[in-house]
């Protein structure tokens, strides 16, 4: 940044659709998921502070699978009422690689949430 410029959105610039994308590698990186277990699980891990909605999971999935990083297949073919999704090599190619590209906002993000809650609240972890 130049010192002529100004900062003015909030150092945390990782995105909810970019959050909630690595979290679902993350997540099917580990084992296979259908999309509500997956909305689920990611709201679990945050102890139900957080929860992504069906309309950002679902186009994700899909948008995931026409990339070629997921491939889900009916639990049920006749039925296509639970669609398990699992991750191919390619997928797991892209997770190291935006895991990787997302880290120093996640940290930035730390950086920050600490300093606010030891400066304003007395709170130091």
């Amino acid at each position: 940044m130049y010192k002529s410029e100004r900062q003015r959105q909030f150092p945390t610039t990782i995105s909810t659709t970019s959050f909630v994308k690595l979290y679902i590698l993350h997540l099917l990186n580990q084992k296979d998921y259908y999309g509500n277990r997956l909305k689920y699980e990611i709201s679990r891990r945050l102890d139900g502070k957080w929860s992504p909605s069906p309309g950002m999971i679902y186009p994700m999935l899909n948008n995931l699978e026409q990339e070629g990083y997921i491939i889900g297949n009916w639990e049920e073919p006749t039925k296509r009422t639970k669609r398990v999704y699992s991750i191919t090599d390619e997928g797991r190619k892209h997770y190291a690689n935006i895991k990787r590209m997302n880290k120093s906002s996640f940290d930035d993000s730390l950086f920050i949430i600490k300093s606010v809650l030891k400066d304003i609240y007395d709170i130091s972890i």
